[in-house]
């Protein structure tokens, strides 16, 4: 009570203290997110200045993620969309530079032009009508769902943003041209020829081991070449794996349990009551299709399978049982299994036939109008057609069948597995002996059969099957993750390496993995690893455990490399023999004595060569292969010089012109201006879009949304 009442005394005095401290943390974070960009946050990037909206980003990114459907991914989709935006804001900002624009009237002339054949436009006589056009786009405004003007205006915007692209780009392509004489020079360097005598001092002849590059030497080179050795950021990563997979004593548990279904009563749980009922077991059920959507993890399948069709690891015996007998439960493939046969027959594995297929509206796949009744009243009529006269069948299928694959062949649907067509053709053409004929129906309307030869009569049997996946029980569950925890704070602790060698463990590494990459090696798309990998407070040889689908991921950043020039140890491989083929040549070029070839030759071991009718359009060496550099020198010396050394693509060459063959003269080169200026304007698009993109200044935030 004194504690109470020196509280009540001093309560002013409190609540000044706790005001204080609210305004202190509320005027932190005021703080801190002014030191921030926060407007980072409504943007995925910035392209030459202009920001790029993260909410209309994200619709568009849902829209492509339904276009790619299943198969489609959201990192998939969002770098499809990305590649879209940066094109458009690039151009648009080149549209903008050059005034390029389209009209309220030029939109007029596109709009009618794409939809001049649309009936919805068209006026009495057929003809583009711009009132209907208006009517139409005026029904829209007044529409409940905004989204129907709304996609209005985005193909308005398609088409003229087509029309801006088709304007910029032929503007490009305008300026594009080549004159006569470029077209004479085309000309001369495919019809020009030079003949040469040389020797080439290979250099392979000096050995590699006996040239040394120092790492400062390759770190020059880099520098002197940055352009060509620049890298985005990566990571390399390396996890250890571990899944959620069922053990062995978790199939003998399953094993054991589905024995039940083997007793005459079963009790079950029935969903649509919700009370526990004493069923029928599986060797007496009659509605088997029932009892198997109550109990089998797969529904029931209503067809003969042959003893090919069954699994490998039963197929024998289980193609030896009669009607009503039981096998299992045993293992196929992720599913533990206990089948009853329920019936067995001899039938033909392979069936030919021939069908005039009736449909009607609404049967499966129908393109047709007539009703069910109309339908049968044709089939019958055919049927009776055909009774009296087989040779019309031919006939009477290409004019009345539904089925277009067949029609033109007398609907002959060749040698075919019985089981691939509806039961009830299947039980027709399985049943009845060659030459018989009547009509069936089944989901895709009524058919007129004839069964023209079978073959392999043998057994098969129709088999019901209660089907449960094998799963990972709840104690294998608790024991992969205890497993996984141990393991990260093991590494945590020690060598990751190490750890999982004493463990058994396989460790997988990753290298090179990019800001928006999402799968790793096995394992799919794994986006939440990447775009860990790539936050800003992760260092090098961080670990984190992550849950995927099947498990645990324990993952170690093994290696950082940030945007630039590529580290030497990175570019070694590639710069070394490059450097060694430099100081290979130049001690080559040290070493070559004599003013004639033949002297050379001899001096350097090796033969004096010819090649003959040498063009610059085609650089090859007849015995040393493409050396563009020693056969553009050749057409710069007269007949008779000889070379100073040449540094070439395979060694150190000194060439001889023996003889120079000058193209005839022609009257006009138009035609090869023309080819050359066609060349220049092919592939501009492209070109074009990759050269805007490498100028422009792009921030790009998308990993750390998504």
């Amino acid at each position: 009570m004194a504690i109470l009442n020196k509280i009540r005394q001093r309560s002013l005095f409190l609540i000044l203290i706790i005001a204080l401290a609210l305004f202190s943390f509320v005027l932190a974070d005021l703080i801190k997110n002014a030191g921030s960009d926060s407007s980072k946050q409504n943007r995925i990037a910035t392209i030459n200045g202009e920001d790029l909206d993260r909410k209309e980003f994200d619709l568009k990114v849902e829209q492509q993620v339904r276009r790619l459907g299943p198969s489609g991914t959201t990192t998939r989709a969002v770098n499809s969309v990305w590649d879209q935006e940066v094109n458009r804001m690039v151009l648009e900002g080149q549209y903008e530079e050059l005034g390029i624009r389209v009209g309220k009237d030029r939109l007029a002339d596109l709009l009618k032009n794409a939809l001049q054949n649309d009936a919805r436009f068209q006026d009495a006589d057929g003809f583009f009508s711009e009132a209907k056009m208006q009517e139409f786009i005026a029904t829209l405004k007044e529409s409940r769902n905004p989204d129907d003007f709304s996609g209005w205006l985005t193909y308005e915007n398609s088409l003229a943003d087509t029309e801006k692209q088709n304007v910029y780009y032929n503007l490009v392509k305008a300026g594009l041209g080549a004159t006569l004489k470029d077209g004479e020079v085309a000309y001369r360097l495919d019809g020009n020829a030079v003949d040469i005598q040389f020797v080439q001092v290979p250099y392979a002849s000096i050995p590699d081991e006996d040239i040394s590059v120092s790492e400062s030497e390759i770190t020059n080179y880099i520098n002197a070449h940055k352009d060509e050795y620049q890298t985005d950021a990566t990571r390399n990563i390396r996890f250890v794996k571990f899944q959620e997979k069922a053990t062995l004593d978790d199939e003998n548990v399953l094993k054991e349990s589905m024995k039940l279904y083997l007793n005459d009563e079963l009790v079950s749980y029935n969903r649509s009551t919700q009370i526990n009922d004493t069923l029928p077991g599986f060797r007496v059920a009659e509605d088997l299709n029932e009892f198997l959507s109550e109990n089998s993890d797969l529904p029931y399948v209503d067809r003969f399978r042959f003893k090919k069709d069954l699994a490998g690891v039963v197929r024998d015996t289980i193609a030896q049982l009669d009607k009503g007998a039981i096998y299992g439960p045993y293992k196929d493939g992720r599913y533990m299994r206990l089948d009853r046969i329920v019936e067995t027959r001899q039938m033909p594995d392979s069936v030919q036939s021939r069908h005039i297929l009736v449909s009607y509206q609404g049967a499966l796949r129908s393109p047709e109008t007539r009703t069910e009744e109309e339908a049968k009243q044709l089939a019958d009529s055919i049927f009776g057609v055909i009774k009296r006269d087989k040779s019309s069948f031919d006939a009477l299928a290409a004019e009345f069948s539904s089925d277009s694959s067949n029609k033109s062949t007398g609907g002959d649907l060749g040698f075919q597995d019985p089981n691939l067509f509806a039961a009830e053709f299947r039980d027709y053409i399985v049943d009845n002996p060659k030459g018989s004929m009547d009509i069936v129906k089944t989901d895709f309307g009524y058919h007129i059969i004839e069964v023209t030869e079978q073959k392999n009569f043998q057994k098969a049997l129709k088999i019901a099957s209660i089907a449960k996946e094998i799963v990972p029980s709840d104690k294998t569950i608790s024991d992969v993750y205890t497993q996984t925890q141990k393991f990260e704070i093991a590494a945590g602790d020690g060598d990751f390496e190490a750890v999982a060698k004493e463990n058994s463990y396989t460790v997988r590494p990753v290298n090179n993995i990019g800001r928006m990459d999402e799968n790793l090696p096995g394992e799919g798309p794994q986006r939440s690893i990447v775009q860990w990998a790539f936050e800003e407070d992760v260092k090098k040889g961080d670990i984190k455990r992550f849950q995927v689908n099947d498990g645990y991921i324990v993952a170690q950043i093994t290696r950082m490399v940030e945007e630039g020039v590529k580290r030497p140890e990175d570019v070694s491989a590639s710069v070394l023999p490059i450097i060694r083929k430099q100081k290979k040549a130049a001690q080559i070029k040290g070493n070559i004595t004599g003013t004639t070839l033949d002297a050379i030759a001899q001096n350097q071991g090796q033969t004096v060569k010819t090649s003959g009718a040498l063009n610059m359009n085609s650089p090859n060496i007849a015995g040393a292969g493409d050396e563009p550099k020693v056969v553009g020198v050749a057409f710069g010396l007269n007949e008779g010089d000889v070379s100073e050394p040449i540094e070439g693509e395979r060694g150190v060459y000194v060439i001889k012109v023996t003889k120079k063959t000058e193209a005839p003269v022609l009257e006009n080169y138009g035609t090869y201006a023309a080819q050359q200026a066609q060349k220049a304007r092919n592939g501009v698009t492209t070109k074009v879009i990759e050269a805007l993109k490498a100028a422009a200044d792009i921030e790009d935030y998308r990993g750390a949304f998504y």
